[in-house]
């Protein structure tokens, strides 16, 4: 009988240890490497990040303490795109990787903000982690001149985040789940943040989108046809193709996911 039972709990051991799996490399980033996005209500203080052309943060180190949540404002002082990207290195030069190839993505994630010339943008961020978080602009070009800076984190806060991780998990496994409902290798898998009318576009936190050669992460897209976000609503989960088209990516199919 004890044999039995065994061999009736290992396919749902294995069905676990492969959702944990899936959930590792699901979503946009780590958030819970470097944080998570913070609560404007909980907001310690406010920092200013001056973006100028000659490819530098001014300024580009701060120290914070663990559990603080800091409102970034990036500034940009020049005549072209900046923005303030944080991560860890390692997520950094991939993201890196991916703008080079796709210079006119268009970013969505709490984590990031794009400011055109003359702008102001921010981020809200909680450091939930002592160490170090760094930053960069990740417009192609700027990475590479130098354009970085550091966020050092003092430990001592009492971590009070430690549900975080399986929270991510979670929702992970449930994309995994929704994923496996349609096959089609051009569509991708996604869940709606806004849906914007007058503009005409949507923020979808997206899984790998294949045909661009574009990981997982929270963008705005145009759309093809604006009937397409009658169709949807903030919070729905859905398949979608998105293809480049005039310098820019634009959404030309947006399915439901019941």
């Amino acid at each position: 009988m004890k044999s039995r039972n065994i061999l009736l709990a290992l396919p749902c051991a294995l069905l676990s240890l492969s959702a944990m799996a899936a959930g590792s490399h699901a979503g946009n980033h780590d958030d819970s490497a470097i944080g998570k996005p913070g609560v404007a209500s909980k907001v310690t203080r406010t920092v200013t990040v001056d973006m100028k052309d000659d490819m530098r943060f001014h300024s580009s180190n701060f120290n914070v303490k663990q559990g603080e949540t800091i409102r970034f404002v990036a500034k940009n002082s020049g005549k072209v795109k900046h923005e303030m990207v944080l991560g860890t290195q390692k997520d950094l030069k991939e993201h890196y990787e991916v703008m080079k190839k796709n210079p006119e993505m268009e970013h969505a994630d709490a984590n990031m903000v794009t400011v055109e010339p003359g702008k102001t943008g921010e981020i809200i961020w909680q450091f939930t982690k002592a160490g170090k978080v760094d930053f960069a602009c990740l417009q192609p070009g700027h990475y590479d001149a130098g354009m970085k800076g550091l966020v050092n984190v003092a430990g001592g806060a009492s971590s009070a985040q430690a549900a975080s991780p399986a929270v991510v998990t979670v929702a992970a496994v449930d994309a995994k789940k929704d994923s496996t409902m349609v096959a089609p290798t051009d569509m991708a898998d996604g869940e709606v943040r806004k849906v914007d009318m007058d503009t005409k576009k949507i923020t979808i936190r997206h899984g790998e989108i294949k045909n661009l050669d574009m990981p997982g992460m929270t963008m705005v897209f145009q759309v093809k046809d604006p009937a397409l976000l009658s169709k949807v609503k903030a919070g729905d989960k859905v398949r979608f193709k998105a293809e480049k088209s005039g310098g820019t990516i634009v959404a030309t199919d947006i399915q439901p996911v019941k």
